[in-house]
Parts: C-alpha cells; sequence; structure tokens
C-alpha cells in the first residue's frame, strides 16, 4: 500500500460519552483536509449524537468514507493487516476505556483500539467524564504506558473563548496537532500581552 495514502486513512469511534461534538466536529476537520476517514459510531454514541446535536448518524456518515457498525467485528478495521495511521475515540466512555485497558475486545472500537496498541500505531483517546475515580485513572495509567495518548476534552480560556463551538474546536485543534495536521482552530499561545516587549497571543482563528 502507498505509504502517503495509509497516512491519510483515519479511524474516528465515537461512544456513549457525552461530548458527541468533540467527535462530530473532528470528523467535519478531517474530511475538509482530505483525510479517508473510517468511522465507527455505538448505539449509544448514536444516541448521543441525536440527542445532543439533533445530528443523525446518515448525516455524519456523509463526511466519511466508510461507516461501520460497532458489532461488525469482520470489518477491515479489525485486523492488523489493515494499514491505517492512526486512531481517535471522542468522545471516549469510561466503559470503553476500561474495555480496551482490560483488552476486552467485545466491539469493534476496542478491537481496532487494541489493534493500534500492538502494530505500534498511534491511539488517542479523549475521555469526557467528571469527576474521575482511582480505577479511572488507573486504566488511563495502563492505557498511557501502553503508547495510547490520553486527552481529556479540558478546553483551554488564553483563547478567550465566545461560544462553546469554540470550546470544542480548541479540543479538536489539540487532536489535530497530536495527529500532525495543520489547522488554525483556535487561537495558539504566544506570550503574556501585558509584558512588554512580548508579542502577545494574537494568532487569529479561521472562520
Amino acid at each position: 500500500m502507498d505509504g502517503e495514502e495509509s497516512r491519510n486513512r483515519i479511524v474516528v469511534g465515537m461512544t456513549g460519552a457525552s461530548g458527541a461534538a468533540y467527535g462530530y466536529e473532528l470528523v467535519k476537520a478531517l474530511h475538509e483536509r482530505g483525510r479517508e476517514v473510517h468511522l465507527i459510531v455505538s448505539p449509544r454514541g448514536e444516541e448521543i449524537l441525536s440527542l445532543e446535536l439533533g445530528i443523525p448518524k446518515a448525516k455524519l456518515a456523509k463526511l466519511a468514507y466508510r461507516l461501520y457498525a460497532n458489532d461488525e467485528m469482520t470489518s477491515p478495521l479489525s485486523s492488523g493487516s489493515f494499514v491505517f495511521d492512526s486512531m481517535v475515540i471522542a468522545p471516549c466512555s469510561m466503559r470503553t476505556l476500561a474495555s480496551i485497558a482490560s483488552g476486552s475486545s467485545d466491539a469493534l472500537i476496542p478491537r481496532v483500539a487494541e489493534v493500534c496498541l500492538k502494530e505500534r500505531r498511534r491511539l488517542i483517546l479523549v475521555p469526557r467524564e467528571t469527576p474521575i475515580s482511582l480505577i479511572h485513572i488507573r486504566n488511563m495509567e495502563t492505557l498511557a504506558l501502553s503508547g495510547a495518548t490520553i486527552l481529556p476534552a479540558m478546553p483551554a480560556f488564553y483563547p478567550r473563548p465566545e461560544t462553546v463551538q469554540d470550546m470544542v474546536r480548541f479540543v479538536v485543534g489539540k487532536i489535530l496537532d497530536q495527529l500532525g495536521i495543520d489547522h488554525s482552530l483556535f487561537t495558539r499561545w504566544a506570550g503574556d500581552p501585558r509584558k512588554p516587549g512580548r508579542p502577545g497571543s494574537c494568532v487569529s482563528r479561521s472562520p
């Protein structure tokens, strides 16, 4: 397989945690940047997508190269021989996180995450839960030690977000940073503008 083709291929999983906007905006951002998105939405993730955004799964699927059911265990994604660059689970429920940490691949999303870990591919988990228990922390530790990136949905406030959309775009921008994909979804920190002789944070975000 051509290396450039595999680098453009990214798997996105959406599970049943609150925060469907993160997954939706991520898929949209990847689509706009010409990435081949392979999308998996769990049944609960589909419910949250409808509940929080009023968006049917079919609309999101139009932004993806292919949509898979979470019980589609015979899909190409379940094998390490199917080459892709990275996987992002956004949002990642604590149930899914625990399943990956324990090696219990009883659905396609945790199975593909397992493939990422065993094949040494990039795995980014975006948990959206608060507060978190010691069990959650230990599961995150296990996955971090196994090579996964834990990227909690924690928007920053130094860019002075004006809308919820701005806060979502910050998190999605951080995901794109980890994927090595250029973007201007948020204003980057460039120093304290109140300090004499410093340029200040004046990088513009794209419309």
